[in-house]
């Protein structure tokens, strides 16, 4: 498939990742196009600006915008207009839609959304969380976490880790090994979510076989034996079966879908907990 590209320039007066989000996204759904990503964060001045406009004018493109300030936003599209790139405010559909069932105007606040308050400290202290308890580390306190995710090595645990945190919720995870139990403690626990990750023995010999390539490491033990790695993951889920558990199979699925699983699944959660 021959591949082509054009160019996306993307212009916010935050930190830009509302842009790249829906960019991407938009993106995906044209197979055999790449956008060529032009990134600009944090433009709320004329003269930061007027640097935005001298590159698109060198490689004109589609031109999405998160501006708030009226003379900014005016100008952008004027540019625009002049280089034949097609321009669009991401928010203002969105805001529209607000005004009109809200009945009252919005506040012009580049970043609002990224404001010091209490939820943006509360992702601060899941992170911190979530760090000092990787990989099975500190499992007397288990019982403080909001979600504990279980798998056998290379379920991308840390990783959905991290991005939970993110979203706030701390996070622990736990590496089931081969002849090691897992903490007695999880089968009393009740306050965390507790979530299983598993993945076909093919992708994770894959990922491991991987792993092992990139630190020059022996590739011939049971670590990477297809037969011995599939016994893993039928232990795994007889644990998750057991105690009745969730379980979320990785395999084809991104970091952020199984986040996303796992955020719907905590809210079921705590709901069921609170009415308990």
């Amino acid at each position: 498939m021959v591949r082509s590209y054009f160019h996306l320039h993307l212009v916010s007066d935050s930190t830009g990742e509302t842009l790249i989000n829906v960019g991407r996204a938009a993106a995906a759904q044209y197979e055999g196009v790449s956008a060529i990503e032009h990134v600009y964060p944090l433009v709320r001045s004329g003269t930061q600006l007027e640097r935005v406009i001298n590159e698109i004018e060198q490689a004109p493109g589609i031109v999405l915008y998160t501006l708030v300030g009226r003379d900014l936003t005016e100008r952008l599209e004027e540019a625009c207009r002049a280089t034949g790139s097609p321009v669009l405010s991401v928010l203002e559909p969105v805001h529209r839609m607000l005004q009109g069932y809200l009945g009252t105007h919005s506040t012009a606040r580049p970043g609002a959304q990224h404001m010091l308050n209490a939820e943006y400290f509360k992702r601060i202290d899941a992170m911190n969380f979530t760090l000092a308890h990787d990989d099975g580390n500190l499992p007397l306190d288990l019982n403080e976490a909001d979600v504990i995710l279980l798998g056998v090595s290379r379920t991308s645990k840390t990783p959905t880790a991290i991005y939970l945190a993110n979203r706030g919720l701390k996070t622990t995870n736990i590496p089931l090994i081969p002849g090691v139990p897992p903490p007695a403690v999880l089968e009393t626990l009740r306050q965390p979510l507790i979530v299983g990750l598993i993945a076909s023995p093919e992708r994770i010999v894959q990922i491991r076989q991987n792993r092992l390539l990139s630190l020059k490491a022996d590739d011939s033990s049971s670590y990477v034996d297809r037969d011995a790695v599939a016994n893993e993951i039928a232990t795994s889920r007889r644990l998750f079966a057991r105690n009745r558990w969730p379980v979320i199979d990785v395999t084809r699925r991104s970091i952020e879908e199984t986040a996303a699983a796992i955020v719907d699944l905590h809210r079921e959660h705590r709901l069921k907990f609170i009415a308990d």
